[in-house]
């Protein structure tokens, strides 16, 4: 789904929150898929969330977005394939890329969205859009050199952080659950833990190890 597709009141979901697709792609990244089909599904995901979300429920858009946004990059794993990109936005990628130093030189700084829509007389929405197709000669990863990363607001990887651990969380039983909220939620000792638990001391700790281990194996 194009961000043009969306209603307009939707596109400043998409334009804010591009750092939530980077992060998503850094915890994929290195698993046999580039970065930059990592990031051209991760911004579909991106405006399927948009599409989507209904801020009535009382959730941060956030919340609702990454794992939308990680269920299309995990796609490209199911699938094996690379999300197709028109010509038209190759071409307009293209364009964005030549204009960039120009910019850069004139301003000093890296190009804001809205900048490269004046400069070239297109639509920001349209500039968005060829952005999130992540063409390779755009390194948007910033990995390679010359690399070029949109400017963004800080926090989005802590954010999808977060949001890995409390999925990983909801897949516990209920009594590991309950150990992880005594431990760390309410700093609760092991002895307590034990004691609110009808455990042994001995029995908590070599559980939280193991729930623990489960939890990083998640996470990675």
């Amino acid at each position: 789904m194009p961000i043009t597709a969306l209603p307009r009141e939707r596109h400043p979901l998409v334009e804010d929150n591009m750092g939530l697709v980077h992060a998503c792609c850094r915890r994929l990244s290195g698993r046999g898929i580039e970065y930059d089909e990592l990031f051209a599904a991760g911004s579909l995901g991106l405006c399927k969330a948009a599409s989507g979300f209904d801020p009535e429920l009382g959730y941060r858009f956030s919340t609702y977005a990454v794992p939308v946004i990680l269920g299309e990059m995990r796609r490209l794993f199911r699938e094996g394939g690379s999300v197709k990109v028109s010509r038209s936005l190759k071409e307009l990628a293209r364009q964005i890329q030549n204009a960039r130093p120009l910019l850069q030189e004139t301003l000093s700084r890296e190009p804001t969205v809205q900048e490269l829509s004046e400069h070239l007389a297109v639509s920001p929405e349209a500039i968005t859009q060829a952005l999130c197709a992540g063409q390779p000669t755009l390194s948007l990863s910033g990995a390679e050199e010359g690399g070029w990363d949109i400017p963004v607001p800080h926090g989005e990887e802590e954010i999808c952080d977060r949001q890995a651990l409390r999925q990983s969380l909801a897949q516990l039983p209920k009594e590991d659950r309950e150990l992880i909220r005594l431990r760390y939620y309410k700093g609760c000792t092991q002895t307590v833990t034990a004691q609110a638990l009808g455990m042994t001391q001995v029995q908590v700790s070599r559980r939280e190890r193991a729930i623990l281990t489960r939890l990083r194996q998640g996470l990675l």
